[in-house]
């Protein structure tokens, strides 16, 4: 665990306190988060009840029949993607990299999605990570089917 972190988007009017914030990010490749972040999503999982958020322009948006993802209303920077269906992922927030006021010291440790990665970048380092397809996401997150655009 990386412990207590601050961030924020990109105006400042949103920001965030997390504590308890593990050292470990993944990168998403679906085409949701593809389309949310203009790349691909490397995000932390946090857990949803060590988050505080203040600012008055957080919006939420549902995204798909199980998850949500919120933005700031006035600069529109991508702020988190949370399930929202209990299950088993329930009550976890993935929160992007690049929001953290210090976004060093986070190890990557697995890539999903790995067969809708474009050719048009690449990260290094893939020895030892985890990288998971969509049929294998599917597979291990069953919630995924039929909840997007790409089903």
């Amino acid at each position: 665990m990386s412990g207590e972190r601050t961030g924020g988007c990109l105006c400042g009017a949103v920001r965030f306190v997390a504590t308890d914030v593990p050292d470990k990010a993944g990168i998403c490749h679906c085409e949701m988060c593809r389309r949310w972040t203009g790349s691909a999503l490397i995000g932390v999982t946090v857990p949803t009840g060590s988050i505080t958020w203040s600012g008055e322009v957080l919006r939420v948006m549902q995204t798909s029949a199980w998850a949500e993802r919120a933005f700031c209303g006035k600069c529109g920077s991508g702020l988190y993607f949370s399930v929202t269906l209990e299950n088993e992922w329930y009550g976890n927030t993935e929160v992007p990299v690049g929001i953290f006021d210090d976004p060093n010291g986070f190890e990557i440790t697995n890539e999903i999605y790995i067969d809708h990665k474009p050719d048009s970048y690449a990260f290094e380092g893939q020895a030892g990570r985890r990288l998971l397809t969509r049929a294998e996401c599917v597979e291990k997150f069953g919630v995924l089917e039929g909840g997007g655009p790409e089903d």
